[in-house]
């Protein structure tokens, strides 16, 4: 089985150890996915704006293994505050319109107080 690791640039790849996404037997693995921009390097206020940073960089990540949001089988999202949830369903509605994966939401705190959110994803290869 060959595995390819994906990488979005993101500088806590490096310094916490992670791959942004793995390519495994068909199969791309997307980390955990926060909503930091990268490029002005900070965390928006507002949920909504993380989560359409979170999904961008998780589209990037699948581009770079050969997938796209329409190929997500599978999300789970966190958020600290199940109230911050519904905002962001027309985002998540729009982004998986044609896949309309598997999903759970899950309330639990993140890495830092700033995040609101993260999103994992699994794809299948086209």
């Amino acid at each position: 089985m060959t595995i390819t690791h994906i990488s979005t640039g993101s500088p806590f790849e490096e310094k916490i150890g992670y791959s942004r996404a793995v390519v495994a037997d068909g199969w791309v693995f997307v980390a955990g996915t926060t909503g930091y921009d990268y490029t002005s390097m900070t965390m928006p206020s507002m949920v909504t704006d993380q989560c359409r940073n979170a999904l961008g960089t998780i589209e990037d990540a699948l581009h770079k293994a050969g997938a796209s949001l329409d190929d997500v089988v599978r999300v789970n999202y966190i958020l600290p505050d199940g109230a911050d949830w519904e905002p962001c369903w027309p985002i998540v509605a729009e982004a998986f319109a044609r896949a309309r994966p598997a999903a759970t939401m899950i309330r639990a705190g993140l890495q830092t107080p700033e995040m609101k959110i993260e999103i994992e994803v699994t794809a299948r290869l086209p």
